[in-house]
């Protein structure tokens, strides 16, 4: 057993769950989603971004390829009515059917370097999450499959919410649309490192993230953040020297303490200065030096 990835397992549901299927589905889906689908074999995932014309961050998702013309659109916390009318508005001619599976799924994030148990169905998803630093796997459970115990399968700790917060929050990974959402570019929150190819061509929002790439930095920027006490309510705005300056995205307790993601404005925050939460407040909120 590796010690820094003990055998663990957390159960969930899909926000979103889409087939997409139909002849023109393998390229009208690389003409929408911000990374390369060309490349992927049946069975394997990448995760992207779903724009808008401005750029700007609708929803995000793993794509996996089931076969050469049908897919699986798969997200933690971007709504799947969200993801279904982006792509419905740009289905034209195409022979391209959308499906909505979401609500009879449900789905576990397994950590530890043990291989995935048989018993798993085997039109079940699997693929790399990305939920923490250290390797998982995500298993999804398709519609119709009986619901299973990950205690059963996995006889090892069951990983609560809030841990999966903690080590999401911790590894600095995103959650879209509640730390990076449609008024943020991908870029303020560091996505344009794993969810944007721009080597695939055209897609939505494309010639935007090709302005961003070729004038550098961003305005505004995705730290780490903690404070003491019980975690507060996010969104929240932060400011510092009575100025607003930001706004904590996401916060979750951790050892009595808390840590959070805020989005905070490059030109504005002065680092080794703390935050508040109001413009009169003691500002006892540390920036973590990768703000």
């Amino acid at each position: 057993m590796n010690p820094e990835n003990p055998p663990a397992f957390h159960r969930w549901r899909p926000a979103a769950l889409l087939r997409v299927s139909g002849e023109d589905s393998a390229t009208f889906l690389q003409g929408q989603f911000t990374n390369d689908l060309q490349k992927i074999i049946p069975g394997g995932a990448v995760y992207g971004l779903w724009l808008n014309q401005k750029g700007k961050t609708l929803a995000d998702s793993f794509v996996v390829r089931i076969s050469k013309h049908e897919f699986r659109v798969v997200s933690y916390f971007s709504a799947a009515a969200v993801i279904r009318e982006r792509l419905e508005a740009y289905v034209i001619a195409d022979d391209v059917v959308i499906e909505d599976l979401t609500a009879q799924a449900t789905a576990m994030t397994v950590f530890g370097d043990d291989p995935i148990p048989s018993a798993i169905p085997a039109n079940a998803l699997t693929f790399s999450g990305r939920r923490a630093r250290t390797p998982h796997t995500e298993i999804i459970f398709p519609s119709g499959e009986s619901r299973p115990h990950g205690g059963s399968m996995f006889p090892n700790a069951e990983i609560s919410r809030l841990e999966m917060e903690r080590r999401r929050i911790n590894a600095r990974i995103p959650a879209v649309p509640f730390d990076i959402g449609p008024a943020d570019l991908p870029n303020e929150g560091g996505l344009e490192r794993q969810a944007i190819s721009f080597t695939k061509g055209c897609y939505l929002g494309q010639e935007v993230m090709a302005r961003l790439k070729s004038m550098g930095q961003v305005r505004r920027t995705l730290g780490f953040v903690k404070g003491s006490g019980a975690a507060p309510l996010a969104p929240a705005a932060l400011f510092q020297a009575g100025r607003k300056i930001g706004e904590l995205r996401s916060a979750v307790g951790e050892g009595g303490n808390w840590i959070g993601l805020a989005l905070l404005s490059r030109l504005q925050v002065a680092h080794g200065k703390g935050l508040a939460l109001d413009a009169t407040g003691p500002a006892e909120i540390f920036i973590g030096a990768d703000a």
